[in-house]
């Protein structure tokens, strides 16, 4: 007898002996059958709605489109342009362009620096192909800037052609490029003077970053960012990796942020930037490299903020800045006289000196902190962060004076300091009203204490004190109780163990708090240290320990 294969074929048939299929005597359950209906019924309304022009996003109007655009990276909405003619119109509406490099960059790239990073640290347990894994760091990043290149040669031809056959001007508000500075950025200069010359744009970012293998700065033609400078509606300009261009000419210019500036270029490049530009209002100089000297004297200079970030300079000396309102003077060595800023009123000051016991650097005691602050008769907001292995000023200053101070932050206190060190602060700010400090546990014990004389001075406008980082310490209670003592509306002392200051620009801040559960014993023990001082004022003072 021969043997039948009476496999089934995929389709719902036998296969017979002769090989030829047949329907199957299976019976097709009706639930099955009428689902099967229903889908495909379902799938041809799909495809006919759309092929009879259902199109519910193009239904909305151009705003609402606009809105939707605006919304998108910028690769995705110049993108849009190749459906029809009106979504070209909709995306030269677009305001505000970005161009990034990282945006192009795969995932791959990112964890092949990864690994790089780990290697090099030992961290990982197999052995890495250094030379081929920085090839193809680097073939990542050649790819990448070859991508960048093309799209933005091509979208600005297109520009090119629209303005042409009279589409309309481009108008853009706001221009930000990142790329890798290497010799083919030519194309970003294109981009930059069509921005500034063409589109009128306000304010413009060019962030150029170094290759994996060269760190690398991106510089300008020598006719500077655009053509015609005094045309322009340029209004902030940040330049990071970038030599300084000629800035001469653009009136518009109020706002200047540079970063990231090579160790080359010269100390006279900074200094004629208050000169050429006395318009300007807003200087921020971050993470900028120079050996020498820079001397800012600016007599007719419109500057009202400025700040410096983490600059390595030889010395940064301040002048003559009539208009200045605002500073901020991080890890950088600044020299200055306040009384060169009449119209000074919010200070932050971040210094740090000695890092460690080896690395000590400072001379203990050696400074006294009218150098920083001296006579200021017009500061209301100080925010003071001075850290360091020890405490490297003197525990007086004769001429510390800050009379409309209303508003201070002392941030970062080394535990390992004698807190109690803002009291000098307190005793120059008969002023004061709001009083916020912050202790950092350092490693060390505390060996500096302070030997203050008794004091008479009496508080009249202080109301609010808030110690973050407090341990119930000795030296932390004293405290508490002379500024207790000190002051006769005193309404609230806030206690936290555990939270963090966090910062809103560089004057002005919140503090952070987290939940602790103290133990019982030690929680009223500290409580009767302050009750003593607290029964004895006339105001009831609200204490809360958490």
């Amino acid at each position: 007898m021969p043997r039948f294969n009476r496999s089934r074929c995929r389709n719902g048939m036998r296969r017979t002996p002769d090989g030829h299929t047949a329907a199957s005597h299976r019976p097709i359950h009706r639930s099955r059958l009428s689902s099967a209906i229903a889908r495909k019924i379902l799938s041809q309304r799909h495809w006919s709605s759309a092929f009879s022009g259902d199109d519910r996003l193009s239904a909305l109007t151009d705003d609402l489109l606009l809105l939707i655009l605006c919304r998108l990276d910028t690769r995705t909405a110049l993108a849009t342009a190749a459906l029809s003619k009106r979504w070209v119109g909709l995306t030269r509406g677009l305001g505000t362009l970005n161009f990034r490099v990282s945006d192009i960059l795969p995932r791959r790239y990112h964890r092949s620096i990864h690994i790089h990073d780990e290697a090099s640290k030992h961290t990982y347990g197999f052995i890495v192909n250094y030379r081929g894994l920085c090839d193809s760091i680097m073939r990542y990043e050649r790819h990448a800037m070859r991508a960048m290149i093309t799209s933005i040669n091509n979208f600005l031809d297109a520009d090119d052609f629209h303005e042409q056959n009279n589409h309309g001007i481009r108008r853009i508000r706001t221009l930000r490029l990142e790329f890798f500075a290497t010799q083919c950025c030519s194309f970003m200069n294109r981009l930059i003077a069509k921005a500034i010359d063409t589109w009128g744009v306000e304010d413009l970012e060019v962030s150029a970053k170094g290759t994996f293998i060269r760190k690398d700065s991106h510089s300008f033609p020598n006719r500077g960012l655009c053509n015609n400078p005094h045309m322009s509606r340029l209004r902030s300009l940040k330049l990071a990796a970038c030599f300084i261009p000629p800035l001469q000419g653009f009136t518009t210019l109020t706002s200047l942020v540079l970063q990231d500036l090579q160790k080359s270029t010269p100390a006279a490049a900074y200094e004629a930037i208050c000169i050429l530009c006395p318009q300007l209002q807003v200087l921020h100089l971050k993470s900028c490299n120079n050996g020498g000297v820079v001397a800012i004297d600016a007599p007719r200079s419109e500057i009202r903020q400025l700040i410096f970030e983490d600059c390595s300079f030889k010395q940064i000396k301040l002048y003559t800045l009539p208009m200045l309102e605002n500073m901020a003077v991080v890890d950088t060595v600044v020299r200055y006289n306040l009384s060169s800023f009449p119209y000074l009123t919010h200070l932050n000051l971040t210094i740090c000196l000695g890092i460690t016991k080896s690395r000590f650097y400072g001379i203990k005691d050696c400074f006294e902190l009218n150098l920083f602050l001296g006579v200021r008769p017009g500061i209301t907001n100080l925010v003071t962060r001075f850290t360091g292995y020890d405490r490297w000023f003197k525990p007086f200053s004769s001429t510390l004076l800050l009379p409309n101070l209303r508003k201070l932050l002392v941030a970062d206190v080394p535990s390992s300091w004698d807190v109690s060190w803002p009291r000098l602060l307190i005793e120059g700010a008969p002023c004061l009203e709001s009083l916020h400090i912050h202790i950092t546990p350092w490693e060390e014990e505390p060996c500096d204490d302070i030997s203050w004389l008794s004091s008479e001075f009496c508080h009249n406008q202080l109301k609010q004190l808030v110690i973050v980082g407090f341990e119930g310490t000795k030296r932390q209670i004293y405290l508490i109780n002379f500024v207790i003592q000190a002051s006769t509306v005193l309404q609230h002392v806030s206690l936290y163990k555990k939270g963090h200051i966090q910062y809103r620009g560089f004057w002005d801040w919140d503090i952070v708090t987290e939940q602790y559960q103290w133990d019982n014993e030690e929680k009223v023990k500290i409580l009767k240290q302050i009750a003593e001082n607290v029964s004895c004022q006339e105001t009831l003072i609200q204490v809360s320990l958490e």
